[in-house]
């Protein structure tokens, strides 16, 4: 019966492993927000709609930076910062290249508080893709 148990004990933990395993992780570089920026966001909400578990970090530097700040809009005026709060709240993380705010002389104050901050963001999307990430550009 002990054995029963051991085994039972066993299968549980290597269906959990399974079920991590399983879990997609995507990087989105975001490097220009004109161009990217309502597509990706689109792009992110379609991809939760069809994968709601997966586990997705959008890394920003360069001129992507301005879609996580304060006050950002699209050319055609839509507001950026009620969607990515939705993306957030769907367990998006969305993190800002500390090398850009330095090269523009932007202050963390200037960005949502949904963002985080990274010390580089093409070292962090290598990192996440060494982990098993994959990788989107939209």
């Amino acid at each position: 019966m002990n054995k029963v148990r051991q085994f039972g004990v066993a299968m549980t933990l290597c269906l959990a492993a399974a079920a991590t395993w399983a879990q997609d992780r995507v990087v989105y570089h975001i490097d220009n927000t004109a161009a990217q920026g309502l597509k990706g966001l689109r792009n992110l909400r379609n991809h939760l709609d069809v994968d709601p578990a997966a586990k997705i970090t959008v890394v920003t530097h360069a001129e992507g930076v301005d879609l996580l700040m304060e006050g950002a809009k699209a050319a055609n005026g839509t507001e950026f910062a009620p969607l990515v709060s939705a993306l957030k709240s769907r367990g998006v993380a969305f993190e800002i290249c500390e090398i850009t705010l330095k090269n523009r002389d932007l202050k963390k104050e200037q960005f949502i508080q949904e963002a985080t901050f990274t010390p580089s963001g093409v070292v962090r999307i290598a990192k996440l893709q060494g982990q098993g990430s994959a990788y989107i550009k939209p």
